[in-house]
């Protein structure tokens, strides 16, 4: 779906939502509700859900009257203005867990999942063609190898036929929940990722060049024949970009697609899971792709009651009607039964 046109989608899908709000379940006849338009939502962060939040927000404001905005920042710059308070809720790839949000005054909960994919602009090379086994994948960003027609690559790949070219790795320039989703399943797959680079929002790339956000490592991956990059499924499919094939824990070779992302999420212990704090890198199961992510919305405990009311009542809408749309977005919205665990113990 080309996300030039989600905003003309969404306008067209606000008037049936529209209708659905203004009857005997209307969140803002209830006691209390804050009155259409009375106060504003802005929030900032994640470029992971980006296009689910922004068609959101733009559906939300069009049906119900407040105004609700989301800029696509980035994740660490998300968390950086909800700590500072000049945002009223945050997006972000990379959970905190408890210590971090009581020391920050901040709540998190989760609000979607999808699918980071590897990326490659290799001639020849058509989508969901290469395989990548998992200790390629690491040398591959660790800088070992450094050729595509590697004989390694090669015996993983018998029968494709892979240009005689130099490996760019492309990787985010800005601090990233996308990037924290990535590397901590290199620290899983690879014992020398892990002790020499690590996991995190933002490292020392051993090797590469930097994009800024999902869309700047498309691009980049998109002008720099031989390059290899990491991205949210969605900016691949609308960037039109080849996917490489990842092993499953098991070793199964799998594509990217809702369908796996979605086995990964049905394995996950979401009510064992501290403040939500959950990570779907490497989970068990044949179909379970292997890098998985949940993105989060973060807003502060003591927001004014107002904001917080306005909040909540937006959440609570997300979390039932903005499936059917994160779906066709090619996200897997959360299982119902956690959804309704956070509309029960957090949006109160």
């Amino acid at each position: 779906m080309n996300l030039r046109h989600i905003n003309r989608l969404f306008a067209a899908a606000a008037l049936s939502l529209l209708a659905g709000c203004t009857g005997e379940n209307k969140p803002a006849e209830q006691a209390g509700a804050v009155p259409a338009a009375a106060v504003s939502l802005n929030g900032a962060g994640a470029s992971f859900p980006a296009p689910v939040y922004q068609s959101w927000t733009y559906t939300y404001s069009q049906a119900r009257g407040p105004k609700v905005s989301y800029q696509s920042v980035g994740s660490g710059a998300g968390l950086n203005q909800i700590k500072e308070g000049t945002i009223d809720f945050a997006g972000s790839d990379n959970p905190l867990t408890t210590e971090q949000l009581t020391n920050a005054g901040l709540a998190q909960l989760p609000m979607l999942t999808g699918g980071v994919v590897v990326i490659v602009n290799l001639p020849g090379v058509a989508d969901g063609q290469l395989r990548l086994s998992r200790e390629n994948l690491a040398d591959l960003f660790l800088g070992k190898i450094t050729k595509w027609n590697d004989a390694r690559i090669a015996a993983a790949n018998p029968g494709l036929a892979l240009p005689d070219l130099a490996v760019t790795v492309v990787h985010r320039a800005d601090a990233s929940g996308t990037s924290f989703i990535f590397t901590n399943y290199l620290t899983k797959i690879s014992p020398e990722w892990k002790e020499k680079v690590g996991c995190g929002s933002s490292v020392k790339w051993p090797v590469g060049i930097g994009g800024q956000k999902n869309p700047g490592v498309c691009n980049s991956v998109a002008k720099v024949s031989g390059s290899i990059g990491y991205t949210e499924y969605t900016y691949a499919v609308e960037a039109k970009l080849a996917m490489a094939q990842l092993p499953s824990q098991k070793g199964t070779f799998l594509k990217p697609s809702i369908e796996t992302f979605s086995a990964c999420v049905a394995n996950a212990d979401w009510l064992g899971a501290p403040s939500f704090y959950l990570v779907l890198t490497d989970q068990p199961g044949d179909n379970s792709w292997p890098i998985t992510g949940v993105t989060y919305i973060l807003f502060r405990k003591d927001a004014a009651p107002e904001k917080k009311q306005a909040l909540f009542q937006y959440l609570n809408w997300c979390l039932d009607e903005g499936p059917a749309s994160a779906r066709q977005l090619n996200y897997v919205p959360l299982p119902k039964n956690v959804a309704e665990l956070i509309k029960k113990n957090v949006l109160k």
